[in-house]
């Protein structure tokens, strides 16, 4: 082996960094409970605001514990297919298309799709 490979420490993997002389900033850990008996345990900083739900793993909205669940904000529906249709005609236009499209299929000039 040659005189000039390292030896004894694989590089880019450790660092020579030590936490000697660094001040953490001050945390804190905070406690939610999910309503299928899981508990989940995240450090914060004193700093931070803290969420009142939290995700759980097994996909539920974990509380605060000690705290009370949000009112839930009032948002806007998503607009659905039948509601940009509507922005763009009329439904007295839309019941002309359908039955100028009946007659075409009825006659046999339109092809039944899949």
């Amino acid at each position: 082996m040659p005189d000039r490979s390292l030896r004894g420490m694989s590089i880019g993997s450790k660092s020579m960094e030590s936490d000697e002389g660094v001040d953490f900033a001050p945390r804190f850990q905070a406690n939610y409970d999910c309503p299928n008996g899981h508990t989940i345990i995240l450090p914060f900083s004193t700093e931070a605001e803290v969420p009142p739900v939290w995700e759980c793993r097994c996909g539920a909205e974990a509380l605060l514990r000690d705290a009370e669940r949000p009112e839930m904000k009032a948002g806007k529906a998503p607009r659905t297919h039948w509601d940009m249709l509507l922005e763009r005609r009329t439904v007295k236009e839309l019941e002309e298309l359908l039955e100028e499209r009946l007659e075409l299929l009825h006659a046999g000039k339109l092809r039944r799709s899949a």
